[in-house]
């Protein structure tokens, strides 16, 4: 291939996107800092560009840090895109057009610390948005016996290393390749890697000397060229398509869109559509700003307005009326199309993240609409009705919402990575809706099923405390103290749980006869309300005479009226003991011996 050629298609050819994901603490942050900052300090000032939301490092920089790993010739495309608005759990769940915003994912794991929730987390979107990954074992410095090499490829370090921290280490990365084993991918050390179509390459780093860096590079640009390359060729001078990050208020400008900018190009003066909250927003750009090199950003003007934007790029749009878009949505530059068109565009992208509601459910808020979406879908699993979903902080209507739910635990709202409004915080207590709060998906979920778990518990107890309770017992040989007014003997109790003031029968020729009612039951002495099984009581029976009614000798059952026997067959016998459940079975079969509906 001649230079023009390789020109001409590198003109054609974006940069990929890459989002970095992993759970809180792994050094997501830092990992970027250190390619941000090697990039500064090995190549010119300027030599990456600060996107809004993202780092732009170009090839001869990706080159000049990865050394030998990277030759600029081998390469047609661009650089590399980093997402990285930090605090972004959501990235993986951008879109641009139905599929994940991301090209490509690193996903960061602390050696010491193997997966966390949030890793599952992202490697369930991963699977899910069928985004290529992968993954960045990070802190590797901190294997006992470590001896750093600032910045070198991870194999020549490795083999720097004393027997005893490479085999520790070794231990570490064996791990991680195991849990990503049970969680249904096959992995291994990434220089072993053959297909990567098929295998997750583990490339072990060191965000803090820069071990592994050049390597990490290397891979996300080999992968890019090798596997993506049809989907980074765009039309240039096509209208722009892109991505809502996030919604800001800038001073003179008002409310903002960061894009990430993934197809085309847009420009000052472009008609945009964009997905809002009610309906799409059309508007006119009214300025593109980039964020000043570091060294201004100190003064008052903290963008510079550019005239147009090529993909991929983070770029900030002022434009008037955005106010009620919403991170997450599309954004389309209308060029010579028909406006109409690109308006039913928009709407169709939306209508793919539309959330399926119910008459009665929670209410979901979430900070973008990817993230509402995996919200949406960990509930669906959970088999959790929803009914409102949307994107943007907690806001009074939404407490009045969740405030008309028949059932109590359906009086609740999820939000995922959003504020309360401070308005809407005194309304909670008012309205006694529960809120619940996190950054992590599956916590937030398993905050909620604890908690209505939690209230089934306390309402079953509450039904259990109303409920007659099972009990069969026998009337001790030579325990009869009182034959009448009352009768009082001595019981053994075989099952259940025996209580004052209920209903004693006994079964005579296959038929229940009800022969009084306790009026007392004492133990050692002490008058108690209630015995259980494997206990020998005292126990006053109102009603009978000893040797007519009853006799030594007999069984006795307390008499359970045939709905508190359903009610403890059907819904309460995970709630009983075993014991009760035994004289609840006898009785239930005694009783069905004569009517085999009974308690039915």
């Amino acid at each position: 291939m001649s230079d023009t050629d390789s020109t001409s298609q590198s003109d054609t050819l974006r940069t990929p996107i890459v989002a970095v994901l992993g759970h809180v603490d792994h050094g997501k942050t830092s990992l970027l800092d250190k390619i941000r900052g090697s990039a500064v300090s090995d190549g010119e000032a300027g030599a990456i560009t600060q996107h809004i939301g993202a780092t732009a490092v170009p090839l001869e920089t990706v080159s000049q840090m990865a050394g030998s790993l990277v030759k600029p010739e081998d390469f047609d495309l661009p650089g590399l895109l980093f997402i990285d608005t930090p605090g972004h759990h959501s990235f993986s769940t951008l879109r641009s057009r139905g599929g994940a915003l991301a090209d490509i994912a690193i996903l960061v794991v602390d050696v010491n610390d193997s997966f966390q929730p949030q890793t599952e987390e992202a490697i369930d979107i991963l699977k899910r948005t069928g985004t290529p990954f992968i993954v960045a074992a990070n802190k590797i410095d901190t294997t006992p016996g470590w001896n750093p090499q600032e910045g070198e490829p991870i194999q020549k370090s490795y083999e720097a290393q004393s027997k005893r921290a490479r085999s520790k280490l070794d231990e570490k990365l064996y791990e991680i390749i195991g849990e990503l084993s049970d969680m249904g991918f096959s992995s291994d050390f990434y220089w072993r890697v053959q297909n990567f179509q098929s295998n997750i390459g583990v490339v072990p780093v060191s965000a803090l000397t820069g071990e592994g860096i050049p390597d990490l590079l290397g891979v996300l640009m080999g992968l890019s060229q090798r596997y993506m390359k049809d989907e980074m060729a765009i039309d240039v001078a096509g209208p722009g398509s892109g991505t809502v990050l996030e919604v800001k208020e800038e001073r003179g400008f008002g409310a903002t869109l960061d894009v990430v900018l993934y197809d085309g190009t847009i420009r000052a003066g472009d008609t945009v559509v964009v997905g809002g909250a009610n309906d799409p927003i059309v508007t006119e750009v009214r300025a593109l700003l980039q964020p000043r090199p570091n060294a201004e950003i100190r003064t008052e003007k903290r963008f510079d307005k550019v005239d147009s934007v090529r993909a991929a790029a983070g770029v900030k749009i002022a434009a008037p009326d955005l106010e009620d878009a919403m991170a997450g949505a599309p954004v389309r530059v209308v060029g010579d199309r028909d406006i109409d068109e690109v308006i039913r565009e928009v709407e169709a992208e939306l209508a793919d993240i539309e959330v399926t509601t119910e008459e009665e459910g929670v209410v979901v808020k979430a900070d973008t609409l990817g993230s509402l979406e995996a919200m949406a879908n960990a509930l669906q699993e959970a088999e959790v009705p929803i009914l409102r979903a949307e994107v943007g902080d907690i806001a009074p209507r939404d407490v009045a919402v969740a405030s008309t739910a028949r059932e109590p635990e359906h009086k609740v709202i999820l939000g995922f990575n959003v504020d309360v409004l401070s308005n809407a915080e005194d309304e909670l207590d008012k309205n006694d809706v529960k809120l619940f709060e996190d950054d992590v998906i599956y916590q937030l979920v398993d905050e909620y099923e604890e908690f209505v778990d939690e209230m089934k518990r306390a309402q079953q107890e509450t039904i259990l405390d109303k409920i007659v309770r099972p009990c069969r017992f026998r009337i001790l040989k030579d325990h009869v103290f009182r034959q009448n007014n009352p009768a009082v003997v001595g019981v053994e109790i075989m099952a259940g749980t025996l209580k004052n003031n209920m209903n004693v029968m006994k079964w005579e020729d296959g038929e229940p006869t009800r022969v009084g009612q306790l009026s007392g039951i004492q133990e050692q002495g002490e008058d108690v309300s209630s015995a259980r099984a494997g206990s020998r009581v005292s126990v006053a029976i109102d009603g009978p005479t000893v040797g007519r009614q009853i006799e030594e000798g007999d069984e006795l059952w307390i008499d359970l009226p045939e709905k508190h026997a359903k009610i403890l067959e059907q819904e309460l016998r995970d709630d009983i003991p075993v014991d009760e459940l035994e004289a609840l079975s006898g009785y239930l079969e005694k009783h069905r011996r004569r009517d085999p509906f009974w308690g039915k």
